[in-house]
């Protein structure tokens, strides 16, 4: 898995009737895009993240958010 700073983690529920998690992704704390991600829910709450199989990097569109590294 690899993402970039404005990229999106959406954590997909594994609870019938639980909507599914996205967060923003503002920091990339692993090499070459890897795993860790500090992340930033909508509601301001913080954290740091391994994602596991139920989640998914969705890319910042083009122009918008994304840092070259």
């Amino acid at each position: 898995m690899q993402a970039t700073v404005g990229d999106r983690l959406h954590v997909h529920s594994n609870t019938v009737g639980a909507q599914d998690k996205i967060a923003l992704i503002i920091e990339v704390r692993g090499e070459k895009g890897a795993p860790p991600y500090l992340v930033r829910f909508p509601d301001g709450h913080e954290t740091l993240v391994y994602p596991g199989p139920d989640c998914v990097i969705e890319a910042a569109p083009a122009g918008r958010g994304r840092k070259s590294e």
